[in-house]
């Protein structure tokens, strides 16, 4: 027992790098839409509220649902990204160790790009409600909070630039064996 490896590393190594990258790139589009959909959830309702109040606000705070917005078109970007460092590997080398660093480092990157667009989302999202509820209130304060909410926004651009570097380590062996 003390020689043989855990049943999870194997089952690590004997899982196809493809299938990995699949997940990962399934994660990297997915969880970057459910962030943007929570997001827009919770500043589309919000807004919707205020404007009982303010009607005027509707429609300079919809930015705050572009920003959501936006979130998901990060996760298709990086996904396309991942779709095109796919490569075809003879069936010889599919589980060579550089297969299987490459299928990970896609399967990496999607997690990373999904969950900083996840919580990119509803950040962005909790601050444009407040941003509808306070410029019902007092519209002096929009651009304050706009100003706020540009720099929630980044947090999911700093997802997909870690997501693109982490890409960059994914080559897969040669054709020729």
């Amino acid at each position: 027992m003390a020689g043989e490896s855990s049943s999870w590393s194997r089952a690590l190594v004997q899982i196809s790098p493809y299938t990995f990258s699949a997940i990962g790139i399934a994660i990297a589009i997915g969880v970057s839409v459910l962030g943007a959909a929570w997001g827009i959830y919770i500043t589309g309702s919000s807004l919707i509220g205020a404007a009982i109040k303010a009607p005027r606000i509707t429609s300079k705070n919809l930015i705050s649902v572009i920003f959501c917005e936006a979130v998901a078109i990060y996760g298709v970007i990086v996904a396309i990204i991942l779709q095109t460092k796919l490569e075809s590997v003879p069936a010889s080398n599919i589980y060579a160790p550089e297969s299987l660093r490459a299928g990970y480092a896609i399967f990496a990157s999607g997690i990373i790009v999904g969950f900083a667009n996840l919580v990119c989302g509803l950040c962005v999202g909790i601050i444009g409600s407040s941003c509808a509820l306070s410029d019902a209130q007092n519209s002096s304060l929009f651009v304050k909070i706009l100003v706020i909410e540009i720099f929630g926004s980044a947090l999911g651009l700093f997802g997909v630039i870690v997501g693109i570097i982490m890409s960059a380590q994914a080559t897969w062996p040669s054709k020729i064996v």
